[in-house]
């Protein structure tokens, strides 16, 4: 595999830096020999990635579907530039979804971990959307015979069935704040965010207990950017929607979604 420079993005893990070399060399075999490629499911964090260094070399024929619109876990599809094939259908993913008594209240991660008990990876489960009396799952294809034949989530019968009910999609209710930060150092915008001190701030992100877009960090000095998802376990979670402006202080007008 060719060493690729990944310079202009930060943090980079060595598992990061291989997984985009590989999207890159689809992107050789879309152009020079009319393949199409598809990936395992994304997190968030990945597929931003994706999107930059797609950016980077200005390569557009590719697609990140995770089942649905607004799918947080998605797979990328690498295609050739004149393919006539229907891209979203051609997926390797199923969607499976369990039924049970609406008074029972399994949650995601109850799922998770029935998926996880069967010898399933997490990069062959895409988004699981609870809702009342069912749950949807998105499942790799090669997961998918495993997946239907599970009959219990902890201690609660389920049935299952492969399709997607979208009913239990929910719109994410949320609270918008404003505030003026210092920088977009992750310290300062966890302190606008959560009304906290930035010295708290410091140590809750020192602890461990602070993700942006699902992925640990401990570096208060990391800078954020618009769209990131930041979650502070006890705190919750938010999106850090704008940048509006810089005040008569320098100091940077920002706008945050808090979710409810």
């Amino acid at each position: 595999m060719n060493k690729r420079n990944f310079s202009f993005l930060t943090d980079l893990s060595d598992d990061d830096k291989r997984l985009l070399s590989r999207f890159l060399d689809w992107t050789e075999l879309a152009e020079e020999k009319y393949i199409t490629k598809y990936s395992a499911f994304l997190d968030e964090r990945q597929c931003r990635l994706c999107e930059k260094v797609m950016a980077s070399v200005k390569y557009e024929n590719y697609l990140l579907w995770g089942g649905y619109e607004g799918a947080e876990r998605k797979m990328l599809c690498v295609y050739p530039q004149y393919s006539d094939e229907n891209i979203k259908d051609g997926f390797p993913m199923s969607a499976v979804t369990f039924r049970y008594r609406t008074e029972d209240k399994p949650d995601h991660r109850d799922f998770l971990g029935s998926l996880m008990a069967l010898g399933i990876t997490r990069d062959s489960v895409g988004d699981i959307l609870v809702g009342e009396g069912r749950t949807s799952v998105f499942v790799k294809d090669t997961a998918l015979r495993d997946v239907l034949a599970v009959s219990k989530v902890g201690r609660i019968g389920v049935k299952s069935e492969e399709g997607f009910d979208s009913s239990v999609i929910k719109a994410p209710e949320f609270r918008e704040m404003t505030g003026t930060v210092a920088s977009l150092r992750l310290d300062c915008v966890v302190s606008m965010a959560l009304r906290i001190s930035r010295e708290k701030a410091a140590v809750l992100i020192k602890g461990g207990t602070v993700e942006i877009s699902h992925a640990k960090c401990d570096q208060p000095s990391k800078i954020v950017e618009v769209g990131d998802k930041i979650s502070a376990r006890g705190y919750g979670k938010f999106l850090v929607k704008s940048v509006d402006g810089v005040s008569h202080k320098d100091r940077l007008h920002i706008t945050v979604c808090k979710y409810i």
